[in-house]
């Protein structure tokens, strides 16, 4: 089989076009050095081929947290994200930046259905703001 052809199991993929493709995509809106052109080339072909050799089960597992983990995760002021062991008020934004949401987070990373996606501080605060303007009370 030519390295630059391959079949994806129903069609031919010609890596050779598109790196064509996308390398002159870049070039067209980024200054590049003409030395520094055959790398790319040979970079962006690489990392096409190494997609297309790829499949699901050779993505790497993740490691799910243990439940001491996951407990400590939680603070009272900020939730810590599995994704990059950075604290959160909020995890929403965070997943949402990610392409993830809560339910395909909590499933990836193997936690419960009620884990928590803002943190017990930041929603008291929140809570304790609406209340001073009044929301959240009976009007006469």
């Amino acid at each position: 089989m030519n390295q630059n052809v391959e079949t994806n199991g129903t069609e031919p993929v010609d890596y050779i076009a598109l790196t064509s493709d996308i390398v002159s995509a870049y070039v067209s809106k980024n200054p590049v050095r003409p030395a520094d052109i055959p790398g790319l080339l040979s970079g962006v072909h690489a990392a096409l081929a190494a997609l297309g050799q790829g499949d699901a089960a050779s993505a790497p597992a993740v490691e799910k947290p243990t439940p001491t983990q996951i407990r400590k995760s939680i603070t009272h002021d900020a939730l810590i994200s599995f994704e990059d062991g950075r604290p959160y008020k909020t995890l929403r934004r965070h997943l949402t930046i990610r392409d993830l949401t809560p339910e395909a987070y909590r499933e990836k990373w193997g936690l419960p259905r009620d884990y928590p996606m803002t943190a017990v501080g930041y929603s008291e605060q929140r809570s304790a703001l609406a209340l001073s303007f009044g929301l959240g009370k009976q009007r006469k």
